[in-house]
């Protein structure tokens, strides 16, 4: 029993001394600072501030009216009207619209055609051609929303036209057959920001806690060069206190910076964030600690802290497509599919936004949440067989030191 009760003291005492030297560590270098602390701070609020305007408005088109009649008039002013278009200026033929679009005046042409009039009156389907720059997504988007609005409003008003000269009474049918009414879960304002952002928020945390841990480890490993092998700042310890002790100076960390990240930039920016803070926490916790260990695994491959800005700033781009926030992974092949289920964020972001964005609770997010904490065990396992595959190299180096002075 006193045995049993030494060991568990000795153990405290190594996790206590390498959680103390990593915090050392991580303020004694500007680097490491700059991504735990800066990154974590600037990013959120620099991302936001760029994305808050949330919809693009009044766009500029060219509007070539072949038609020049009343109803043509009355539709230009129709889409004109719309929150997401405003008529720039009208153009005699398509020539000068074009010429208007390349020198990107306008970003979108409507054009009329000179029997929209005549097939209006005859009864017939009205047909106008509209043109988009599709050089970027969000404009095409806009376009589309705001002219089927306008569609929907013009066949309503032609045809209550219609039903008067008719001689009927139109004053009860007015309005669509059939009123959509939305109800916009988690973006009711369907902007950009409200959109993406929550996401951002989670791999913000993910890719920055990789680049200071691979930086953190980098730096041994120069400390190793530069004084033959030995790190005068290491402590004692086995493999799985070391890698412990470092993920809960990580977690310790990271845990002010959650509340500022997932709590407070949402509020200051008015994002989605109906949920329920301290189950949003405990879901975050597996995240954090599986990215430790991950950026404890991956940072075999980095022999020089310059290293760790490639081999993590490159995969942001890759991970935010993994995690579906710009493309459905259940649309993704099963390759894709894959390596994004091995990526913490993903599933971080997946249950995070359902919990900010719609108020769902902890327990309806079983099966993220169970693969945050499968991939915790996993990444556990992998970085304690690289601290002791360093460990044992390290030993066997200094053995062979021995045996060469001898």
């Amino acid at each position: 029993m006193k045995r049993m009760i030494s060991g568990i003291s000795a153990t405290v005492t190594s996790l206590f001394r390498v959680w103390r030297r990593e915090f050392y560590l991580v303020f004694h270098d500007a680097g490491v600072l700059l991504f735990f602390f800066f990154l974590t701070l600037a990013y959120p609020v620099i991302y936001t501030i760029i994305y808050n305007q949330e919809v693009i408005k009044n766009i500029p088109i060219a509007v070539v009216d072949n038609s020049r009649s009343v109803s043509s008039r009355e539709l230009t002013r129709m889409v004109d009207a719309t929150e997401g278009i405003e008529v720039y200026d009208y153009a005699s033929d398509m020539q000068e619209a074009r010429r208007m679009e390349n020198e990107h005046k306008v970003y979108g042409i409507l054009e009329i055609p000179r029997d929209y009039d005549h097939r209006i009156g005859r009864g017939e389907q009205g047909v106008v051609v509209f043109y988009s720059d599709m050089s970027l997504l969000l404009r095409y988007r806009t376009f589309l929303s705001a002219l089927a609005d306008v569609q929907l409003a013009a066949g309503a008003d032609i045809r209550q036209e219609n039903i008067s000269q008719l001689g009927l009474l139109a004053g009860n049918m007015r309005g669509l057959p059939v009123e959509n009414e939305a109800f916009l879960l988690g973006d009711p304002t369907q902007g950009f920001a409200s959109f993406i952002m929550p996401g951002v928020l989670v791999l913000i945390l993910q890719q920055s806690m990789l680049l200071g841990v691979t930086m953190l480890a980098a730096g041994v490993k120069e400390r190793r060069r530069r004084f033959g092998g030995i790190d005068p700042e290491s402590v004692s310890a086995g493999a799985m206190v070391t890698i412990w002790g470092k993920a809960l100076c990580y977690l310790t960390l990271y845990l002010p910076v959650c509340v500022y990240v997932l709590d407070i930039v949402p509020m200051m920016f008015s994002l989605p964030h109906i949920g329920n803070i301290r189950e949003m926490f405990l879901y975050i916790f597996p995240m954090l600690l599986a990215t430790a260990f991950l950026g404890q695994t991956i940072s075999v491959f980095v022999t020089e802290r310059e290293s760790s800005m490639l081999v993590i700033v490159f995969t942001s781009v890759i991970f935010l497509f993994l995690s579906g926030l710009t493309w459905p992974r259940y649309a993704m092949n099963d390759l894709w599919t894959w390596i994004g289920n091995a990526v913490p964020a993903t599933w971080g972001i997946e249950g995070f936004i359902r919990m900010n964005s719609n108020g769902s609770p902890l327990w309806e997010q079983s099966r993220p949440y169970t693969m945050l904490w499968a991939l915790t065990g996993i990444y556990m396992v992998s970085a304690y067989l690289v601290a002791r595959f360093t460990l044992t190299s390290r030993s066997a180096r200094r053995q062979r030191g021995r045996v060469v002075r001898q």
